[in-house]
């Protein structure tokens, strides 16, 4: 029996969930980030919870435009790059950048250094200032191997919540992020190979000397993801 697919979110449900999140969260500027990375950059929960904030900024405090996943926190068991390039997204960062560092949560006492947070501390922090649990799961890998992956369930939980709170019921997950990123590419106009390589589905090492796609073309693929107008 297949899983059921997470729902796709038109644009005008996109805004409504942002738009209760911030109204009723306890912590929107971080529930916003989240929800942003997830339609933007087509990101997957567990890998938005493990992110740490030296991934997403300099030592100087200057935003990494393109951020590297290593395969160890993707479930994919494959590295890929994406690129915080929607000017939503850059929004909600550098907010949340902001109101982490005046709550104090894993902050250091130069604001220079990583606009003042630690650079080894997950970027996404639970209420209490520590990372989200993450808990041992298997699947097969792309070269038919039995692998083992961490998942991050209460952030997926909690996100999923975010959903319900907002009126969007059955069919709605954490993922619904990420299946609405792949289907307004594909809507703009971008190759299934874009997506593919984008998603971090297809083999990269395998695909990409075939492909005609350049960073520049992904970074505008990842800018044009709209869900706004």
């Amino acid at each position: 029996m297949q899983p059921t697919r997470a729902k796709v979110l038109t644009p005008a449900k996109f805004r409504h969930l942002l738009r209760v999140t911030e109204a009723t969260s306890r912590f929107p500027a971080r529930d916003t980030l989240v929800l942003l990375l997830g339609v933007t950059c087509g990101m997957r929960v567990t890998e938005i919870a493990r992110l740490e904030v030296q991934q997403m900024l300099t030592k100087s405090g200057t935003r990494r435009e393109e951020i590297h996943l290593p395969g160890s926190i993707t479930k994919g068991c494959r590295a890929r790059c994406v690129f915080v390039a929607h000017p939503r997204a850059i929004e909600a960062f550098d907010r949340y950048v902001d109101w982490r560092y005046a709550r104090g949560a894993g902050t250091g006492l130069d604001r220079r250094e990583c606009r003042g947070l630690l650079p080894r501390t997950r970027l996404i922090l639970t209420q209490k200032g520590g990372p989200f649990e993450l808990s041992v799961k298997r699947h097969i890998s792309f070269d038919g191997e039995p692998v083992e992956y961490w998942a991050a369930d209460s952030l997926q939980s909690y996100v999923t919540g975010l959903y319900r709170a907002a009126g969007l019921g059955v069919g709605y997950s954490s993922h619904s992020g990420r299946r609405t990123f792949a289907t307004r590419l594909i809507a703009n106009g971008h190759s299934l190979e874009t997506v593919e390589t984008l998603l971090g589905h297809a083999h990269i090492d395998h695909v990409a000397p075939y492909l005609e796609v350049s960073q520049r073309e992904f970074r505008e693929a990842f800018a044009a993801v709209n869900l706004f107008d």
